[in-house]
């Protein structure tokens, strides 16, 4: 069998490290060097300081045999990846006259306005560099290549790294190295708990083969199962995760939520466009969310159709005909008013289904009889309305989630139970 090829992915930027930009550069890359077979063995973010990328360099060069930098290559002052890895790779600075053109054409033709000298020396490169060039962007991508170890620099703008990855370095990898073949399978779970799932399925782990590795991913109240494997052989490796994701299948089917790697509101919307069904939301404590993470999804339109705010009582009684005496007696957070706001946002909005959510979302608003966390949902469809509690514990944003997730969920259930 032949080596594993490994990559090491360094992000480069202070804002990455004080948290003024989220890394999304380096979850996209590994996912698509996995579907080319090359394993991510470490994943690093530096700031702009010359020290600290040459030692991540060093680092990920024992490690990799591809390595991947994103940031640090723009026109300004900060921008430092580019000189440092001319003096790494002992190189001078040329002008790569094709980008020049680039460049200028950018500038005159499409802009419309004057390049400056800062804009044109983005088109002097290392001469030990390949130069890749960038459709999207000003700044090319760098190739270089060391005792078998290959570097390659992309800016850190995501559609212009996605670029150059896409039509330079996906193609490239396979003609250097033989990477193998990564396959995953994922298994949603949901009503038991990350322990008890593992006691569950404790036999048919032990049964593992070495090139196949399983992981436990919690999250949103459910446990996500990913089964991992490489190897040379493609129909090998897919006969024998088949065969073992069929058993953890079969193992944990009382709690199955999906056997696609896919989130919750996408699984819920495929049951409802198979059943030819409708859904609306009327949401207190979400503000919105529910709706927000099934419209964000191509031909939600399908079967989502609409939403109701009711973060105010007002609004639950005037147009959710939550009465008002349940309001003042067992308040906007109860089993009676999720329960009439699930019903009335379904026969306003002449749907399938209704999904009604009112909760506690903190840190305030608790009560000595209603903590922070606790969450009514209800769900009705045609026939009948039911409600059930939730009680979560974490910060407001968590809790706001959480309640997404589980009452989508609880529509699931429905769902499938009416089948």
């Amino acid at each position: 069998m032949n080596q594993k090829i490994y990559a090491s992915i360094i992000t480069i930027g202070d804002e990455l490290l004080i948290g003024q930009v989220i890394d999304t550069n380096s979850s996209w890359i590994a996912q698509e060097l996995n579907k080319i077979g090359v394993a991510v063995k470490q994943r690093v973010a530096v700031g702009d300081t010359r020290s600290d990328i040459i030692h991540a360099l060093d680092e990920a060069k024992q490690q990799a045999s591809i390595v991947l930098l994103t940031g640090g290559l723009g026109p300004t002052a900060d921008d430092i990846t580019k000189p440092l890895l001319c003096d790494y790779f002992k190189g001078k600075m040329v002008v790569h006259q094709p980008t020049l053109d680039h460049i200028t054409h950018i500038f005159e033709q499409v802009l419309k306005r004057p390049m400056i000298e800062r804009n044109a020396k983005q088109a002097e490169v290392p001469d030990t560099c390949t130069v890749l060039k960038n459709e999207r962007g000003t700044a090319p991508g760098m190739l270089f290549e060391q005792d078998g170890v290959i570097f390659i620099a992309m800016p850190g703008v995501p559609h212009e790294m996605k670029w150059i990855m896409e039509h330079h370095v996906i193609p490239l990898i396979p003609k250097k190295f033989n990477t193998g073949y990564i396959q995953h399978r994922t298994l949603l779970t949901a009503g038991i708990g990350e322990s008890f799932l593992a006691e569950l399925i404790k036999d048919i782990e032990q049964q593992l083969p070495l090139h196949i590795k399983l992981a436990y991913l919690p999250n949103y109240g459910m446990v996500r199962l990913r089964l991992t494997a490489w190897s040379n052989d493609e129909s090998l490796l897919e006969k024998d995760l088949d065969y073992y994701f069929s058993q953890f299948k079969t193992a944990v089917a009382p709690y199955l939520v999906t056997d696609i790697d896919q989130p919750m509101e996408v699984v819920v919307g495929n049951l409802l466009k198979e059943k030819n069904a409708t859904l609306a939301t009327a949401e207190s404590c979400t503000g919105g969310y529910i709706a927000h993470l099934l419209s964000i999804h191509p031909g939600s339109s399908i079967f989502f159709k609409g939403a109701i705010v009711s973060y105010a009582n007002i609004i639950k009684e005037t147009i959710l005909n939550v009465p008002h005496e349940a309001l003042i007696t067992v308040g906007a957070v109860s089993e009676e008013t999720v329960l009439q706001m699930a019903k009335q946002v379904r026969e306003l909005m002449q749907t399938d289904y209704g999904i009604a959510v009112s909760g506690i979302m903190g840190p305030g608003g608790a009560t000595d009889e209603k903590l922070v966390g606790l969450v009514w949902v209800a769900v009705a469809d045609k026939m009948k309305v039911q409600a059930k509690s939730f009680h979560f514990r974490f910060d407001r944003r968590r809790n706001i989630e959480l309640t997404a997730t589980n009452a989508l969920n609880m529509l699931r259930g429905i769902i499938v139970e009416n089948s």
